[in-house]
């Protein structure tokens, strides 16, 4: 028997693939399906089933193209409608992989058919359980994303306490839990770092499992505290349940290396969003007018999905060189599947065409303290509120980038800010968003309050 956790951090995604005597079945895969087809013939096994814990909100799963390319079986548990072939596997219900079993729970409480899949080995042993979002490492799933049908977040809070205490809580305690996310994931909001454990030790350091916790103390402590769930989370879902393009056809017509003059016909026939995915110290010396940071090498796929609202708008990029591919996957991830081409060359060849280029000003931390009680600008840290609460610069306004479409109105154009977060990923979204949108006054704080922080102690 071999079982692999395949995480992405990027996503703070799990998904898992098991294998016993010829026969595999993958839990929950991303959206490029390859690499688990690569590893069945590696180890001359078929895909036989690939098992979904719930329709996921903030990924597209791959189920439906593995399925296309395998043969496999998509199977969820009861109470899952799609607009495609899939069976219902019923509360109980075991499937054969081999020399093991796999034993659907219907445990509903995140969503109505978010279903646990207990793993029980050659020896007839419950070896782990495929939790979903149902239960995590330090937390439980959400239970606001589906609210529907006169349901509320208690209402489902409600079943979620049903399932971890009926169906979760009674199973022994040597199982392995294999969660769907770890830190770092809106599915939850209190994760821990780790992304496996014992089931046991999840009973004692769980406060959503702990002994004696009423009813009304479960819906309270675990509806308390959730940050708004991020708009593609409900299209996501909803793509999950209808079906997609198949992500071959969606990397060939991203694929499409555009001359600047290429590139500037299409932005403008096309109406398409410019998304610069280089390094932050790239895009402060130049970039492309209108163009929105978002760097690969940060929190990419979350950022695109939380702050682009058309999730179909046609999309062309700038990305370090050989890694286009890897751009274009990583947005169908989150369903961002209409990207129509890239600039070749990238902003040398721009320049060299005699494009405009437009620069963004940005200054150190040390320069940022020194004229902190020498300038009348205003300071605006674009970190999460709990961060922010941690500490933060006096008279500093708290406005969190993930609320910026909705808080827009908050920010002046005619007065000058200085923009942190903590490192300086975010706010060289927030300042290119805003910017894009006609905001000038607005000078990046190199290295956020990581960099702030220490200087303000003497200051």
């Amino acid at each position: 028997m071999k079982i692999e956790q395949i995480y992405t951090g990027c996503l703070a995604q799990g998904a898992y693939y098991i294998e016993s005597n010829g026969e595999a079945a993958i839990i929950d895969p991303l959206r490029e399906v390859q690499p688990y087809i690569n590893r069945a013939e590696t180890n001359g096994a078929k895909i036989k089933y690939i098992f979904e814990t719930h329709f996921h909100a903030d990924f597209v799963s791959g189920h439906v193209d593995l399925a296309r390319k395998t043969g496999a079986s998509i199977i969820y548990g009861p109470e899952a409608n799609t607009e495609y072939e899939v069976y219902n596997a019923k509360d109980g219900q075991e499937f054969e992989v081999g020399n093991v079993k796999i034993r659907a729970i219907h445990t509903p409480g995140h969503t109505l058919e978010s279903t646990t899949w207990l793993l029980i080995d050659e020896n007839g042993k419950p070896h782990c359980i495929f939790t979903g979002d149902t239960l995590f490492i330090g937390d439980v799933g959400r239970p606001d994303l589906a609210i529907k049908n006169g349901l509320t977040q208690e209402d489902l809070a409600s079943l979620l306490f049903d399932s971890l205490r009926n169906k979760i809580m009674t199973l022994p305690d040597d199982l392995i839990v294999f969660p769907a996310h770890g830190a770092g994931s809106a599915c939850g909001k209190n994760m821990s770092k780790e992304t496996e454990d014992t089931l046991g030790n999840q009973k004692s350091t769980n406060y959503a499992l702990r002994a004696n916790m009423t009813r009304e103390e479960f819906i309270t402590e675990v509806t308390t505290g959730i940050m708004p769930a991020p708009q593609y989370f409900a299209k996501n879902a909803m793509i999950n349940k209808t079906g997609y393009e198949s992500l071959d056809a969606i990397i060939t017509r991203g694929s499409k290396a555009l001359t600047p003059d290429e590139f500037e016909s299409a932005a403008n026939a096309e109406e398409a969003i410019i998304l610069d995915t280089r390094a932050g110290a790239e895009f402060v010396k130049a970039h492309i007018p209108n163009s929105i940071f978002i760097g690969i090498d940060g929190g990419f796929a979350p950022w695109v999905g939380a702050l682009i609202t058309d999730i179909n708008a046609p999309i062309l990029f700038l990305a370090p060189e050989g890694r286009e591919e890897e751009v274009i996957t990583r947005l169908s991830r989150v369903g961002y599947d209409n990207t129509i081409g890239f600039l070749k060359g990238g902003i040398d060849a721009w320049k060299n065409a005699g494009k405009e280029v437009e620069t963004l000003q940005s200054v150190s931390a040390q320069a940022f303290v020194e004229d902190l009680d020498k300038t009348s600008y205003d300071v605006l840290d674009v970190r999460k509120p709990g961060e922010f609460e941690g500490g933060h610069v006096d008279e500093a306004t708290n406005l969190p980038l993930d609320f910026i479409n909705e808080e827009l109105n908050k920010v002046d154009k005619n007065k000058t800010y200085y923009v942190h977060c903590a490192g300086g990923y975010r706010s060289l979204i927030y300042i290119s968003i805003l910017k894009a949108r006609g905001y000038d006054n607005l000078i990046n704080v190199e290295g956020g309050w990581a960099a702030i922080k220490g200087l303000l102690v003497n200051h």
